[in-house]
C-alpha cells in the first residue's frame, strides 16, 4: 500500500479553487485538518458562507481530488459552515481602526471614478494621512492594475486578510484575488457578502482615511454600503457632457434617500489642452460639472483635464498623483485631497 503524507493530501487540494476565484482553498486557510486512517483520508473545513452552493463545490471537487491521489480509496471531506457576521441594513457602523470613510462614485461607468478615486487616496496620503483604497467594484476591479501590482494576499493568524501595500497605500480588490482574464461570477448574496468581506475582514490596521472606488450605477454593491457602513461622504465624478450628467444624478439621489451627505463634483474629462500651443478643446462640452455642483449645492471640488500622462499612468501602475504630483493635474488632485478633509475634519 503506497503511504501518502498529509502535505502531499494540501499540495493536492490546492487545485481546488474557492468558487468565483482564482486562489485556492489552503491559501484561504479553509483546510483545518487532516486525518489519515489506512487508504481513508478525512478532511475537516471551516468555512464562513451564507451559499449553501459553495460548501457543495467545495466539497465535491476536493473528494475529486483526492480519490484521484494513488493510495487513497476514500476521501470524507467534512464542512464546517458559519454563518457570516452580519450588520442590520438599518444600522450603519464603523469600520475598525478607521476613522473617516469617503465613497467615489459615479452614475456611469466610464468617466475615470477609479483614476479619480486612486490619485484622490494618493493625494490624501501626501496630506500626511494614513489612507486606505479598498475597490468594491466586484465585476470591474482596476485598483490593482492602476497600482502595477499582481501579488496576492495572505492571511493573517486572526483569518484576516492582509491588504496590498503600495505607494504608502493600503489596499484591497477583486483584482488581487483573479487572474487578468477570470471573471467574478456572483450572484445578489454573495455580492453582499463579498463586499463587506472587503470591508470588514481586511485587516486595515488604524487609517485616517478609507477610500471607497464604488462601482457604477446604484445596485446591491452602492446600497449594501451606504445601508451599514458609516460614510463621512461621497465624492460624485462625471464628464461634463449631459448624458454623464443624467446618471450623476441618480447616484446624488440614492446618497440623498440614504443620508449620506454629498462632499462635491469632481468633473473628470474636463478638457484637452494642445501640447502645441496650449489651445483649450472642451470635447465633452463645458460647465455641466459647475451647473451639477450648483444645482446640488455642493462645491465643484476641481476640473480634471483630458492628458495622455493619466491614461498612460492608469495603464502602466503609475498614477499621476505618485509620479509626477508637482504637475499641474497633479496639484489639482492634492487640492481636491484638502478640501475634503477640510469638509470632513470640520463635521467631524
Amino acid at each position: 500500500m503506497t503511504e501518502i503524507s498529509e502535505s502531499a493530501v494540501k499540495d493536492a487540494l490546492k487545485a481546488v479553487k474557492y468558487p468565483g476565484f482564482s486562489r485556492d482553498i489552503v491559501s484561504f486557510g479553509l483546510v483545518k485538518e487532516v486525518l489519515m486512517r489506512g487508504d481513508t483520508v478525512e478532511i475537516r473545513m471551516v468555512l464562513t458562507a451564507s451559499e449553501p452552493n459553495i460548501a457543495r463545490e467545495i466539497r465535491d471537487e476536493s473528494v475529486r481530488v483526492l480519490e484521484a491521489l494513488p493510495g487513497i480509496a476514500r476521501a470524507e471531506v467534512k464542512i464546517d459552515v458559519q454563518a457570516p457576521a452580519s450588520t442590520p441594513a438599518s444600522v450603519a457602523t464603523r469600520i475598525e481602526g478607521v476613522k473617516h470613510v469617503v465613497a467615489v462614485a459615479s452614475g456611469k461607468g466610464g468617466v475615470g471614478k477609479s483614476t479619480v478615486a486612486t490619485n484622490l487616496a494618493l493625494a490624501l496620503h501626501r496630506t500626511g494621512a494614513t489612507t486606505g483604497l479598498c475597490d468594491c467594484d466586484l465585476y470591474g476591479p482596476s485598483i490593482a492594475m492602476m497600482f502595477g501590482s499582481n501579488e496576492r494576499p495572505v492571511a493573517d493568524e486572526e483569518n484576516r486578510i492582509l491588504p496590498i501595500e503600495r505607494c504608502g497605500i493600503r489596499l484591497m480588490s477583486m483584482g488581487f484575488l483573479l487572474t487578468h482574464d477570470s471573471p467574478a461570477v456572483l450572484r445578489g448574496p454573495m455580492v453582499t457578502r463579498y463586499t463587506q468581506q472587503f470591508l470588514r475582514q481586511v485587516a486595515w490596521g488604524e487609517l485616517d482615511y478609507l477610500v471607497l472606488d464604488l462601482p457604477p450605477g446604484t445596485g446591491d454593491i452602492q446600497l449594501t454600503i451606504v445601508q451599514t457602513v458609516a460614510l463621512d461622504g461621497a465624492v460624485i465624478v462625471t464628464t461634463p457632457q449631459e448624458v454623464a450628467l443624467i446618471d450623476a444624478r441618480k447616484a446624488a439621489g440614492m446618497f440623498a434617500k440614504t443620508g449620506v451627505e454629498v462632499l462635491g463634483i469632481v468633473e473628470n474629462m474636463s478638457y484637452f489642452l494642445s501640447p502645441k500651443d496650449g489651445t483649450r478643446y472642451d470635447i465633452f462640452g463645458s460647465g455641466g460639472g459647475n451647473r451639477e455642483a450648483a444645482r446640488l449645492k455642493v462645491p465643484l471640488l476641481g476640473e480634471i483635464p483630458i492628458e495622455m500622462s493619466i491614461r498612460e499612468g492608469g495603464d502602466t501602475g503609475q498614477p499621476v498623483m505618485e509620479v509626477a504630483p508637482e504637475s499641474a493635474t497633479g496639484q489639482k488632485f492634492l487640492e481636491i485631497a484638502k478640501s475634503i478633509r477640510s469638509r470632513v475634519e470640520k463635521t467631524a
